[in-house]
């Protein structure tokens, strides 16, 4: 009897247990959906919607191609993660499916289409080669906001490196010149070694405007390079080994040519009358510029290096090392320098100095204004395989800080300018495997 008594005593609690575990169950229950719909929330929140990009660049990318068989490729080089790169690649080819684009092999398509996703600090910029038998490349691009949601992470690294797709094509090519643009390049120069040509975005493609021939008696020497300078009187200056040539004002564009060994300016005189460049100076306090006085060096004709001469030069120094590339910093009080030399040194002249230093880096520097850490900051490339990279750098002294992670290309860097305005760099890539030469744009961003 005790013993039914004890299992009674259970049973009177059990139920009592029961009781309490069924009235909470809906609580628990409204807790784990309210959990479920806070993470849904969060997901969609942090989500992008990148349709209308992919639709208006798949119309694009139709309207050139039109339905049929295309060999399709797209590589990501902006900060966008790997989730939202295969996102819009799914996107890209759904929009593209729709529009009666059959994916094929490389050798099987009547075109080939390479999409890449770059950015500038405003928006992302997805950009579509498009080559048709021997025809050509035809370019077509979209921009897309960067919004909050679509924020990257990035490496522990203060500033982002971003480079832009401008110009493609099989001829080598010496630099590119924007001359006009709103959120994205709208007419830009292009410079090889026979001609200057004139193109300006229309209905989301390159068409060409004009050309202008070089006329020039000398052979060129084997590794060719170039240089156009806007200019405040007419287009453009044009800078080759042996020889200037003057734009008209007008059109038709029409080169004047002459064979002279005069100096390469290695700082735009567009910002100032010609004779001071000013830039703002994030040092300096607000409002403050420094004013950068001109440089010009003596460029080798028969070679693809500066002699080393410069005028009016740095200080005490009219004469420095062969150098290949040279980069400016400015300090409160001076300007300092960077050159890099053909004996694989970086000669850092400050006016009163030329100290030397091995850094590791490769033959092209150029610097770069931001309203990012020091203000100003210096592009280096880094030889490598299968492609070259470059990294940005400060100078808090004269010891090289690395502040941006290394943006990598597909080929050598075979020129390498820092653009008219100063904030801005131009790029031009020969890839190893095709042997076509591609320009982009580099800038920088502030990381938040």
């Amino acid at each position: 009897m005790r013993g039914a008594v004890y299992n009674l005593g259970i049973s009177n609690v059990i139920p009592k247990s029961v009781t309490r575990v069924s009235r909470s169950a809906p609580c628990l229950r409204f807790a784990l959906q309210l959990s479920f719909v806070m993470l849904g929330l969060a997901i969609a929140a942090r989500a992008v919607d990148w349709n209308a990009p992919e639709q208006q660049l798949a119309r694009k990318i139709v309207a050139v191609t039109g339905p049929g068989a295309v060999a399709f490729s797209v590589e990501n080089r902006s900060s966008l993660g790997r989730r939202d790169n295969e996102v819009i690649q799914n996107g890209l080819r759904g929009a593209l499916e729709g529009l009666g684009i059959r994916f094929v092999k490389a050798d099987q398509g009547a075109a080939t289409v390479a999409i890449s996703l770059s950015e500038n600090p405003a928006s992302y910029v997805w950009v579509a080669q498009i080559r048709q038998g021997a025809g050509e490349v035809a370019v077509v691009m979209v921009s897309a906001p960067r919004g909050e949601g679509s924020a990257a992470m990035h490496d522990s690294v203060p500033l982002s490196l971003r480079k832009t797709p401008l110009w493609a094509q099989d001829d080598p090519i010496l630099d590119v010149v924007v001359l006009e643009e709103n959120t994205v390049p709208a007419r830009i120069a292009v410079l090889d070694p026979e001609k200057v040509s004139l193109y300006r975005m229309q209905g989301g493609k390159w068409q060409q405007e004009q050309t202008a021939g070089i006329v020039h008696a000398r052979p060129w020497p084997r590794d060719m390079r170039g240089r156009l300078m806007p200019a405040r009187d007419h287009l453009l200056d044009v800078y080759l080994p042996g020889l200037i040539c003057h734009s008209t004002t007008g059109t038709p564009l029409t080169l004047n040519c002459r064979e002279s060994d005069d100096p390469w300016p290695l700082v735009s005189g567009t910002l100032n009358g010609g004779t001071l460049s000013v830039f703002p100076s994030a040092g300096l306090g607000n409002g403050a510029s420094t004013v950068i006085p001109q440089l010009s060096a003596f460029f080798a004709s028969t070679r693809n290096f500066f002699t080393g001469a410069l005028t009016p030069g740095v200080g005490r120094f009219t004469t420095v090392s062969k150098f290949y590339s040279a980069a400016l910093l400015p300090r409160d009080k001076y300007t300092l320098w960077l050159f890099a030399a053909t004996d694989g040194q970086v000669h850092m002249v400050d006016g009163v100095t030329d100290q030397p230093a091995r850094l590791g880096w490769g033959s092209d520097l150029a610097s770069v204004k931001t309203a990012c850490g020091a203000g100003w900051q210096v592009l280096a490339t880094s030889a490598g395989e299968p492609g070259d990279s470059v990294r940005a750098y400060e100078f808090p002294d004269r010891d090289p800080v690395p502040v941006s992670a290394a943006i990598e290309f597909s080929g050598a860097i075979t020129a390498f300018w820092t653009e008219a305005r100063g904030d801005t760099a131009i790029v031009v890539v020969r890839d190893r495997q095709t042997g076509d030469y591609e320009a982009f744009r580099l800038a920088l961003a502030c990381s938040q």
